[in-house]
């Protein structure tokens, strides 16, 4: 049976692999999931602030007023509280490349332009195989409006790409107006691929203590809902890869996305409830999955149920919203 995918440009033996998160901070863990059959590691974000160094204060006002990102695995973090500091992420890229032959995807997690970007120079020179650009922005300003905060992502993306020969991927919220629109322009400026989509945590407030308090909630494959939606959309509309990450946890869940036209999918959530191995008890499923339906490779399913190929495309549009209404009864 044949799982292997190609993702950036990169050969994969199998399409799972681990999303970002603090587990590539520990070599026994990445040789774990390498030993479990991850198709890559990914690690967590290198973060614009934290390579800038900004003030406490200003960070502080992050922490009040944005999302947490899901790779931090906690609230937006203050200055001392990053896993690793740039120089140790830059050495740990090549500690994972000594110790494992799977390939590795580094992280920059950051929003404007500024000498932070020369990371993505350094982050190659490490030896990573490829970037996951993680473009986290809540969009605060009342002044700025949707077509300049796109355009300042895509001014990063593509000065990123600028930056480097390995391939880049552009890792997205779905908080866009025109969604497709904004991932045509991301394949234009270069990305090889995308990766749908990021997973923020909210923050919550704390009645008590009267403090803004961080909030952990691991996934469920309910979540994934939204992935596949525009996973089947995007897949055939531009001009690159899908990752997809967010809500996988079952065989049947990579089967979905793989279908929907994704090359890879990332896993978190599910390998913190069950550890590494949980890679390998996937695979096994899914071959034989793949075996009781006929298929040889995932390259017969991918994009099968892609909106372009799908028996009715308008399932993931409107028709869904008014079928679903419209089904239900109330007892």
């Amino acid at each position: 049976m044949d799982l292997s995918t190609n993702y950036l440009g990169l050969s994969l033996r199998s399409p799972l692999m681990p999303g970002a998160s603090p587990m590539v901070d520990d070599l026994d863990m990445v040789k774990r999931l390498e030993a479990a059959g991850a198709g890559a590691i990914v690690m967590h974000s290198l973060f614009e602030e934290q390579i800038q160094g900004e003030s406490l204060a200003t960070i502080y006002h992050m922490e009040l007023y944005a999302d947490s990102s899901a790779e931090a695995m906690s609230y937006f973090p203050r200055h001392g509280d990053y896993h690793l500091a740039p120089d140790q992420y830059l050495r740990q890229i090549s500690r994972i490349k000594s110790a494992v032959d799977t390939p590795v995807i580094a992280s920059l997690n950051g929003s404007t332009s500024g000498g932070w970007l020369k990371y993505a120079r350094l982050i190659e020179e490490a030896g990573a195989d490829a970037l996951e650009l993680n473009a986290y922005f809540l969009a605060t300003d009342p002044m700025e409006s949707g077509v300049e905060t796109e355009q300042r992502i895509l001014a990063v993306a593509g000065e990123v790409v600028q930056s480097v020969k390995i391939p880049v991927a552009i890792k997205i919220s779905p908080f866009y107006s025109a969604l497709s629109n904004f991932a045509a322009q991301l394949s234009g400026a270069g990305a090889r691929g995308l990766v749908l989509f990021n997973r923020f945590y909210q923050p919550d407030i704390d009645i008590d203590t009267l403090e803004v308090k961080p909030t952990l909630q691991l996934s469920d494959s309910s979540e994934l809902l939204l992935r596949l939606r525009w996973t089947a959309i995007l897949s055939s509309q531009i001009n690159g890869d899908i990752a997809v990450s967010g809500g996988v946890h079952t065989a049947s869940d990579v089967i979905k996305s793989i279908m929907a036209g994704a090359r890879v999918t990332q896993l978190v959530s599910a390998l913190l409830r069950k550890g590494p191995e949980h890679l390998t008890v996937l695979e096994t499923e899914l071959k034989q999955w793949m075996s009781d339906n006929g298929y040889t490779s995932l390259r017969q399913m991918r994009g099968s149920m892609a909106s372009s190929r799908c028996p009715d495309p308008k399932a993931f549009e409107r028709a869904n919203y008014l079928r679903a209404l419209h089904g239900f009864v109330v007892r």
